[in-house]
């Protein structure tokens, strides 16, 4: 007869059973601001639109009290409002990595997916842009 080799496992209660994969979504933050590499567009605004996806792993499940327990929207939007007052940027992607790293300075987050969109620059196009998606290399140095 065979032995049965199964082992009985205690979890302790401080360890989690699971893991949440959680996505912050903003969609279509459309802001007035100065970009571009041409004269004319350092001189007058332009509507940019940003629409972003940004995936974080969590061992936990939110804390309904403690902001800091999630990913905050709101605190990604004022980044980006912040980083576009304070620095003119020329290309979409030089603007684009300054995001990647602010948000990137939260351990959490593994990937962004960013797509960043001029809605006013070309008159046969509704809009112009990139989209780029940045995913942190764990244990890569």
């Amino acid at each position: 007869m065979k032995k049965n080799n199964l082992k009985i496992v205690k979890i302790e209660k401080s360890k989690s059973l699971f893991n949440y994969e959680k996505k912050v979504l903003i969609k279509e933050l459309i802001l007035d601001l100065k970009l571009g590499y041409f004269d004319f567009e350092k001189l007058k605004t332009q509507k940019v639109k940003f629409s972003l996806e940004v995936d974080y792993e969590d061992k936990k499940p939110s804390n309904d009290k403690d902001l800091k327990s999630i990913v905050n929207y709101a605190k990604i939007v004022k980044l980006i409002k912040k980083l576009v007052k304070n620095k003119h940027y020329n290309f979409l992607e030089s603007l684009a990595e300054d995001v990647f790293d602010e948000l990137f300075k939260d351990r959490r987050i593994g990937k962004i997916s960013l797509r960043i969109e001029k809605l006013e620059i070309m008159r046969d196009c509704s809009s112009v842009g990139i989209q780029i998606s940045k995913k942190r290399s764990y244990g890569q140095f």
